[in-house]
């Protein structure tokens, strides 16, 4: 079973919460670009939810080829 985080456990987990505080993981759910569990009134978001995002959006370094780092 997969951990439920409230808005600023997920902006914790994202980094976010010194900048941001809970703004962004909201903006996330209201904009329909993470997934989310509705409960009554409540929204939580999956903490597997959470890691997929950072999967999705990291960057992997460009290796050129011929170059000496």
């Amino acid at each position: 079973m997969d951990k439920l985080l409230t808005y600023a456990e997920a902006a914790e987990l994202l980094g976010t919460w010194s900048t941001s505080g809970p703004r962004f993981p909201r903006r996330l759910v209201e904009e329909r670009r993470i997934r989310f569990v509705r409960i009554g009134r409540y929204i939580r978001i999956p903490e597997s939810a959470i890691r997929e995002y950072i999967d999705r959006r990291t960057v992997e370094p460009v290796v050129i080829r011929g170059r000496a780092a």
